[in-house]
């Protein structure tokens, strides 16, 4: 209560007017938000003065008209028969252009009142104030309708330090807004960091094109909280349903949508994410083939790595009460899809350098069988049919020695192809082991080169329990070493070593006491790039130690199902 009548104007503040103002300001300050603060604003104005009506006009940027309007004591009725808000003109201009305390006993008698649109409820006494913050006007505080007549000069003080009030509460709600929307950025930055972190971490150690794809729509769907995300890849003309997670419709991987005229070609051209609202209105019928039924919203995001187009993540339905994705979801996932397009790219490069690196060992091996055919077999082969028609033309005796020495030849062929075949895939692998396997190898390999081999095997069986992919690696391992042995070391005597042990795996080891070269050199030929590859497809590795005294040749194959 104040300590006079409210409705007789006084010209000097009591004791209790700066009670409530402190109060007052403590409770604006208090505030957080812009809108709370100016919605106390009005009502506290009226509290202090009984003004019956309260206004607050803010300015445009250019402080030359009033952007918007905010009014108390109007029901809603009344706010409807008004009609469109005031923008600063009048009686309410002279604040605007002129910022000064303006108090009237009538504000219809002032020389800028232009009256009072229909509907408008009567007004006569006004004061209004203007609210400065940091010197420049950013509104106006109007007041109508003192009861019992004008304001004063005390209830002009009271709403000046109001005033000044609230430009401080309104000044500290716009910093913690601007504050915490900076937080909210930040977030987002962080999320989108962690959600890049995460897939960066998730596809890091994967270079198998399928399993990244599996990742990324998991992770992807989890990340945005999405009902569904499947993941579409750019061919020449159209896309491919590459994975898909969540809860999906029918179409299968390998599902085919055209490039030109889909929502998701236009994305995947465009470079731009797309939100969009109504899936059924929006999506075409090509691409409802490939949408989760009864999907309402979706958010498309392209795949992007150095300038080109991978293709789209798009996710369906947030899981929330309102299914639609806003800004924070697209700037997550766009984060992350920048991360998984790099992922893709790099399982792709992967997988076509494995490729490249298989073609070219089997066409090196095609070359080196194709060789050894011509050089052996078919010189063989054209040799005994010199022989024959010689024999033929002499007949006789002739013939008879001829054919003695074809029979002999014939079974020298034999011999050589056997031997071709055995190094091809030798039976002994598949019908008695890696054991028996070997030890044929070692020996057909000292007869034929003249090599000095020992082989030194364990004699507890642990290699017959060997699974079938290891048995054949640790083969082949040992006759690619004995090959580059025999043609290119110039050796006299070879040590291979083979065993295995639980927790260790397989350990190849060939060693020989030739010239030497350089393993990290090109012409180190396909020999230890196929061994390498090998090794590699198993989890393995192969390690090289070369000198003018020999050469040691390591493998390390770990047991099944470790690698």
């Amino acid at each position: 209560m104040l300590e006079s009548d409210p409705d007789v104007p006084r010209s000097a503040l009591t004791r209790s007017d700066f009670e409530r103002l402190l109060t007052a300001g403590r409770h604006l300050v208090a505030e957080l938000g812009v809108e709370a603060v100016l919605i106390r604003l009005l009502e506290t104005a009226r509290e202090l003065t009984g003004a019956r009506y309260a206004a607050i006009g803010v300015l445009d940027a250019e402080r030359r008209t009033v952007e918007r309007f905010l009014a108390s004591g109007l029901d809603a009725e009344t706010h409807r028969a008004i009609g469109d808000l005031p923008r600063g003109r009048g009686v309410l201009g002279v604040l605007v252009d002129d910022p000064r305390p303006l108090r009237l006993a009538d504000v219809g008698s002032h020389p800028r009142s232009y009256g009072f649109p229909a509907g408008h409820p009567p007004m006569g006494s006004f004061l209004g104030v203007p609210i400065l913050i940091r010197g420049e006007a950013w509104g106006n505080l109007y007041l109508t309708e003192k009861p019992g007549g004008e304001f004063g000069e005390a209830d002009e003080e009271i709403v000046v330090v109001l005033a000044d009030w609230a430009a401080i509460a309104i000044e500290n709600a716009r910093l913690y807004e601007a504050t915490d929307a900076q937080r909210e950025m930040l977030e987002e930055a962080v999320e989108g960091l962690e959600a890049t972190t995460a897939v960066a971490r998730a596809v890091g150690s994967e270079t198998d094109l399928l399993r990244v794809l599996e990742l990324i729509v998991k992770r992807g769907r989890a990340l945005v909280g999405a009902r569904s995300v499947i993941l579409l890849l750019s061919g020449r003309t159209d896309l491919e349903l590459a994975a898909a997670a969540g809860q999906v419709g029918s179409p299968a991987v390998g599902t085919r949508v055209s490039g030109r005229g889909t929502v998701f070609g236009e994305v995947a051209s465009a470079g731009r994410a797309e939100r969009v609202d109504d899936v059924a209105h929006r999506l075409g019928l090509a691409d409802q083939g490939l949408v989760t039924d009864g999907a309402e919203t979706a958010l498309l995001v392209p795949l992007v790595y150095r300038g080109q187009s991978l293709g789209v993540l798009a996710a369906f339905d947030r899981l929330a009460d309102d299914p639609r994705f806003g800004d924070r979801e697209e700037h997550l996932l766009l984060a992350f899809a920048a991360s998984a397009a790099t992922a893709v790219a790099t399982a792709r490069s992967v997988e076509r350098e494995r490729l490249r690196h298989s073609l070219r060992s089997a066409e090196h091996e095609r070359h080196r069988w194709a060789r050894e055919l011509h050089d052996e077999t078919l010189q063989g082969l054209g040799g005994l049919q010199v022989l024959l028609s010689g024999g033929l033309r002499q007949g006789g005796e002739a013939l008879e020695t001829t054919t003695r020495l074809a029979v002999e030849q014939l079974g020298t062929e034999i011999a050589n192809l056997r031997a071709l075949i055995a190094e091809l895939r030798p039976a002994a692998l598949d019908d008695l082991g890696l054991v028996p396997a070997l030890e044929s190898l070692v020996e057909r390999v000292r007869t034929v080169e003249g090599l000095d081999i020992s082989l030194e095997i364990p004699e507890d069986g642990t290699l017959t329990a060997l699974d079938s992919d290891s048995a054949t690696a640790a083969y082949r391992l040992v006759q690619e070493a004995l090959t580059n042995i025999a043609k290119h070391a110039g050796a006299e005597r070879v040590r291979v070593r083979v065993g295995s042990s639980p927790g260790q795996g397989v350990e190849v080891a060939v060693v020989d006491d030739g010239h030497g070269f350089d393993s990290s050199a090109p012409s180190a030929g396909f020999g230890l790039v196929g061994m390498r590859e090998r090794a590699e497809l198993l989890g393995g590795t192969v390690e090289v130690e070369s000198s003018s005294g020999g050469t040691t040749i390591r493998a390390l194959l770990p047991e099944a199902g470790s690698g």
